[in-house]
């Protein structure tokens, strides 16, 4: 168990209201109301110990620059291709190596869930970093209701497949659906969440509504979206960009400034929000979450388990 954080920082405490004015909105009109999105309903949280004392980004920078290839490849297409996904009814099958296999509706999910907000920091494997206040629950909470049975190593997540509405899928991008996975250890550790919402309201389509993934500890792209299935296995799951690049992009993902992309250096990141030419900060090995994970990957090689 991690020495946890001291909360000090809840994202009413520091943003304005005004933020929620989506800047794209103000300037381009019409077609950035889909960055900000249609009205949402608000979520009942409880504060969490987990929780950095950074400031959170703006929610218009959360909403309206982010990775969903299922509905784009550029930063800003998701937050308008995103709002004719359909998320009601949502369903997850989880299957695989546990007691209690089946299709769950979400609301079956939520049902006894406390959402904690976490203020974590998230960081793109192409450099660039936000500070995200995510209302969510521990993965763990959820793994031990449907009962991990004793030869599970591994848990694997699949993104939603349904190119009539994410236009993304349309086009062989990547091998569709999106998958991602979790050594289990890493699945049950507290960090790991499973979202439902940002900023206090439910989550934005853009970000990956209605249920993702959030590992604060390793690249962004290891936080899948939209999730549909939970699969336990014996074996390291295929994930999707290691499929497409394995020299490039491994199954761990963690972040290490020491190892750098073959492409372009990881020792330092770009905030978002800090203007075109200011931001720039030194990465953080695990992004800053080095004292409650590394004991997780104590005698791995990580230059190799990359």
């Amino acid at each position: 168990m991690p020495t946890k954080f001291i909360p000090d920082l809840n994202w009413s405490d520091v943003t304005p209201k005004a933020v929620f004015l989506n800047r794209r909105q103000l300037i381009a009109g019409a077609a950035a109301l889909s960055v900000a999105g249609p009205a949402v309903a608000k979520l009942d949280y409880v504060k969490s110990d987990y929780s950095t004392d950074e400031e959170p980004n703006d929610i218009s920078d959360i909403r309206g620059y982010n990775n969903f290839y299922e509905f784009g490849t550029g930063k800003e297409e998701p937050s308008v291709n995103a709002q004719k996904l359909t998320v009601d009814p949502w369903s997850v099958k989880i299957d695989g190596m546990v007691d209690k296999p089946g299709d769950y509706d979400l609301a079956d999910i939520l049902s006894g869930v406390t959402l904690e907000e976490r203020i974590y920091r998230l960081r793109c494997v192409e450099a660039w970093s936000m500070v995200v206040p995510w209302i969510g629950f521990p993965l763990a909470d959820l793994l031990n209701r449907i009962g991990v049975q004793p030869s599970a190593k591994f848990v694997a997540f699949e993104t939603l497949v349904r190119p009539e509405e994410m236009i993304g899928q349309r086009y062989p991008i990547l091998d569709w659906p999106y998958r991602e996975g979790l050594r289990l250890d890493e699945a049950m550790h507290p960090l790991t969440i499973l979202a439902t919402g940002l900023y206090g309201e439910e989550m934005p389509k853009q970000n990956g509504a209605p249920i993702r993934l959030v590992v604060p500890w390793k690249y962004g792209f290891k936080s899948i979206k939209s999730i549909v299935r939970i699969s336990l296995t014996d074996q390291m799951p295929e994930t999707t960009w290691n499929m497409q690049n394995p020299r490039e992009y491994g199954f761990y993902s963690n972040v290490n400034p020491t190892v750098d992309h073959p492409r372009w250096s990881q020792a330092s990141e770009r905030r978002i929000g800090g203007g075109l030419f200011g931001g720039r900060q030194d990465t953080l090995m695990f992004n800053g979450y080095e004292e409650h994970v590394a004991g997780l990957y104590a005698g791995q090689d990580l230059t190799k388990d990359y």
